[in-house]
C-alpha cells in the first residue's frame, strides 16, 4: 500500500512540475459540500471538498483546441457514512473516507468541450478522515463516529479512476445558456451519466469551470468581470455498474440508477468578489436507503 501511494505521489509531482514549466498558472477554486447545509442531517454523502488548480495558455474565453494545452490539477476529499454514527444499522452502507488527486486535460473540438483525466483515489483509515471528522464533531459538540462505525469502514486501497466528460454550450441569448453533457467513470466507481445544466445570467459565460463529482455543480475557476447574479439549474441520471464504496462484502446492494437534481445562485461584485450557494438532491444509492438526501454547496472568492 505504501509503495502504491508513493508511486501515485511521484507521478503527480512529476506531472505538476511539467505543467508549471510549460504553462502559465491561471487560477484555482474550491467547492465545499455538506448535508448540514442542505437537509441538516449527518449521513451518507455527508461532506466533501473539491479543489482545482489550472495551468495553460492565456485565457481567451474558450478552451484551446489541442489536447494537453490546458491542464487541471484536481484534489478532493469526501466522507461517506451510515445514517447512525454511533450505533449503525447493519443494513446501512459502510463508512468510507476517500482522498484523491489527479490531472485532467480540457480542450475543445468542433463538436464538444472535452475533459479527460485520471484520479488516484485513496480509501481507508490511511486517509485519517475518520479522525478528522471526530475532531470536527467534538468541536461542534455533536456525535462522533463510533468504533463500531469506523472499524468496518472501507479498507485501505488505491483506486486509479479514469474520467471522461463531453459537453457543449448552447447559447439561446446573452443571458440564457444550456449545456448538455455525457460523462463516463471507471475505477472507484464505474458509471455512465447523461445530464444538462441551464444558466440564467452572464456569470459563467466565457469562463472555465470544473464539475464537482459528488453534486454535479460546476464551480467557477477562471472568471470574467461580470457583476450581479446568475441562477443555475441542473439534472443528470447515471447507470452505475460498480462501486468500491458499496462492495458486495458489505451486505448492501447498490442501486444501479442514480439521479441528481440541483439548483444554485452565483453573485459577483465589481471588485471580483463572488459567492455561490447551491443545493443538490441525491437519489438513493443502495437498496434499503430509506430516502434521498439534500446537500448544500458553497464557494467563496473574497477580495478586500
Amino acid at each position: 500500500m505504501v509503495r502504491l501511494l508513493f508511486s501515485a505521489f511521484f507521478v503527480l509531482v512529476f506531472g505538476v512540475a511539467a505543467i508549471a514549466q510549460e504553462r502559465s498558472y491561471l487560477g484555482n477554486a474550491r467547492l465545499f459540500s455538506n448535508d448540514t447545509l442542505g437537509d441538516g442531517q449527518d449521513r451518507w454523502r455527508t461532506g466533501s471538498l473539491a479543489s482545482s488548480y489550472v495551468w495553460g495558455p492565456d485565457w481567451t474565453g474558450e478552451l484551446p483546441s489541442r489536447f494537453g494545452q490546458l491542464l487541471e490539477l484536481r484534489i478532493s476529499g469526501q466522507v461517506i457514512s451510515p445514517e447512525a454514527l454511533v450505533t449503525p444499522n447493519p443494513l446501512d452502507r459502510p463508512y468510507a473516507g476517500a482522498l484523491s488527486a489527479g490531472i485532467h486535460a480540457h480542450f475543445a473540438t468542433q463538436q464538444a468541450d472535452i475533459s479527460a483525466g485520471v484520479d488516484f483515489v485513496v480509501t481507508g483509515p490511511v486517509t485519517q478522515l475518520d479522525e478528522l471528522q471526530s475532531v470536527i464533531h467534538d468541536v461542534l459538540n455533536v456525535a462522533e463516529p463510533s468504533s463500531a462505525v469506523t472499524s468496518t469502514q472501507i479498507g485501505n486501497g488505491l483506486h486509479p479512476t479514469l474520467v471522461l466528460e463531453a459537453g457543449r454550450d448552447l447559447t439561446f441569448s446573452e443571458n440564457v445558456n444550456f449545456r448538455p453533457f455525457v460523462e463516463g467513470r471507471a475505477g472507484i466507481e464505474t458509471l455512465a451519466r447523461i445530464g444538462a445544466d441551464l444558466t440564467f445570467g452572464q456569470l459563467g459565460q466565457g469562463e472555465f469551470s470544473a464539475r464537482d463529482n459528488v453534486t454535479g455543480h460546476r464551480y467557477r475557476i477562471i472568471r470574467q468581470p461580470w457583476t450581479g447574479f446568475s441562477f443555475v439549474l441542473g439534472a443528470d441520471v447515471a447507470h452505475v455498474s460498480d462501486s468500491e464504496f458499496l462492495p458486495s462484502s458489505s451486505g448492501v446492494t447498490l442501486e444501479q440508477s442514480r439521479t441528481r437534481l440541483r439548483a444554485g445562485v452565483n453573485w459577483q461584485n465589481q471588485r471580483g468578489a463572488s459567492v455561490f450557494y447551491g443545493i443538490t438532491r441525491l437519489s438513493e444509492e443502495f437498496e434499503g436507503q430509506p430516502e434521498s438526501q439534500l446537500l448544500g454547496s458553497v464557494q467563496f472568492n473574497l477580495k478586500f
